[in-house]
């Protein structure tokens, strides 16, 4: 029942630790799959923001090439409009840079977290293997451990047996000799009542045959 038990754990612990690994390899093969489109992306901006730089260079060129002298009072709102629009132009442009620079930041930085959740789950697995690897030694010192015990258990059992079955057997061997001591004892005394018996009944055929009275029943009858 023990070793069964170890063995569900253990396959219960694989099955964790097959798990764990498809999931970091999803997350590997995502993290690479968003690094190569974030590349691509921020490649593709790159080159537009050249061009809006070279833009703003040509916008900034041609502002300063225009004369300081005011223009004549006939022209005014005829040139002031132009340069108008093109600070408008030039402001868009920098809204569009700026809204850029803050996509490629954000997707800079998902890259990054993404980075950092696939590191975490990696470290994770790292740790949870090592944890594994102890758990199973420490199962393995423990099974050991209670294998040599329950060993020499057994054995001490064994010589409790043999030395119990060589106390039964001399405790039989010595009632079987009280027994025999005794019968012979028996036989012994028994044999002395037998001729005992037969000297009385030796001595009272002498006495009837000569009417002498023995002195012992005179001692009774008189004291």
């Amino acid at each position: 029942m023990f070793t069964f038990s170890n063995n569900f754990l253990q396959k219960q612990k694989r099955e964790i630790y097959r798990n764990k690994r498809v999931s970091i390899l999803l997350s590997f093969f995502l993290s690479f799959f968003f690094f190569f489109f974030f590349f691509f992306f921020t490649k593709f901006s790159l080159k537009k923001t050249d061009i809006v730089a070279k833009l703003k260079e040509y916008v900034m060129a041609a502002d300063d090439s225009e004369p300081d002298q005011p223009p004549p009072q006939n022209d005014v709102a005829s040139i002031s409009l132009p340069h108008t629009d093109k600070i408008s132009d030039s402001a868009e442009k920098v809204d569009a840079a700026k809204d850029r620079d803050i996509a490629l930041a954000r997707v800079e930085w998902e890259k990054k977290m993404a980075l950092i959740k696939a590191w975490e789950e990696s470290e994770k697995i790292k740790a949870e293997n090592k944890a594994y690897k102890r758990l199973s030694a420490v199962e393995s010192w423990e099974n050991t451990r209670k294998a040599s015990i329950e060993a020499q258990l057994m054995k001490i059992e064994e010589k409790m047996e043999k030395k119990k079955a060589e106390y039964a057997e001399q405790m039989k061997n010595k009632i079987v000799g009280i027994h025999k001591e005794g019968e012979e004892k028996k036989a012994t005394i028994e044999a002395e009542r037998k001729e005992q018996c037969l000297k009385v009944e030796e001595t009272a055929e002498k006495y009837r045959t000569s009417g002498f009275i023995p002195k012992t029943l005179l001692k009774c009858f008189s004291g």
